[in-house]
């Protein structure tokens, strides 16, 4: 894959993570039995927060100072 790629795929993945917040925010508010519909979405975005500190630390070159 290559850096611009990896740009690409790493904005997907942030644009999905917002979008997964505000998901979970309108049903923890709607409230009701939605409890493992929002536990599976919070696991979701937890997953693409890995993926996405994978990537941005592999865009962030290693500054020795």
């Amino acid at each position: 894959m290559t850096e611009d790629e990896m740009r690409k795929r790493l904005a997907v993945l942030q644009v999905e993570h917002r979008d997964l917040d505000i998901a979970i925010s309108a049903l923890v508010d709607a409230g009701g039995p939605a409890q493992l519909q929002v536990a599976r979405l919070k696991k979701r975005k937890l997953r693409l927060k890995d993926q996405i500190a994978h990537i941005e630390d592999y865009l962030t070159p290693d500054i020795i100072a």
